[in-house]
């Protein structure tokens, strides 16, 4: 991370750091020395989105700032590279890597960012089996052709509309225009 110091960078900046070390190590094996202190560095980004109070629970994703969105990744970006560390103790790590994933599901569900739909079939619980994912995409891509089928009966009737509109503006034109000439 160079020759900086985590506590005196913004919190832009000191996010774009680590967003750039957090790609690198997402690809390959990194350091340890590099790995925690880029967990240092996101930990600092996360207290200064909590004292910056970026993000509230009673906001829905349409409060929050486009330049801001990008933040909520920090918690996400913390989970995985905890589970990079190395340590005696897996489930620990394992344990705080988890902590950190649900702070982020828990942010984008009281965001409103996650589609109920999503909600619904996660909050049912059951086994993530072959047959229920398979069904799953099937659901979706029935819910988009219908979607699309919809869409296409609106541009169609928009057409019929169009063209009966023209045809009545040349009717009305041919025949004078409509007016009666006793």
């Amino acid at each position: 991370m160079g020759e900086w110091k985590i506590e005196d960078m913004p919190l832009p900046a000191l996010f774009e750091e680590a967003s750039k070390i957090h790609s690198m190590a997402s690809g390959s094996s990194v350091d340890q020395d590099v790995l925690r202190k880029e967990i240092h560095a996101l930990r600092r980004c996360d207290e200064m989105i909590s004292k910056l109070g970026l993000f509230s629970s009673n906001e829905t994703k349409d409060d929050v700032s486009i330049a801001n969105l990008k933040y909520l990744l920090v918690p996400f970006y913390i989970a995985e590279l905890i589970e990079k560390v190395s340590e005696e103790d897996r489930r620990k790590v394992l344990k705080i890597s988890q902590d950190h994933l649900k702070e982020f599901i828990s942010i984008c569900e009281a965001l409103e960012l996650v589609p109920e739909e999503e909600l619904e079939a996660s909050r049912q619980g059951g086994p993530d089996t072959f047959a229920t994912r398979r069904a799953k995409k099937i659901a979706r891509f029935k819910r988009q052709r219908a979607a699309d089928a919809k869409l296409q009966e609106i541009k169609e009737k928009k057409e019929r509309r169009q063209r009966s509109l023209g045809a009545a503006a040349v009717f009305t034109s041919r025949s004078g225009g409509g007016r009666c000439t006793r």
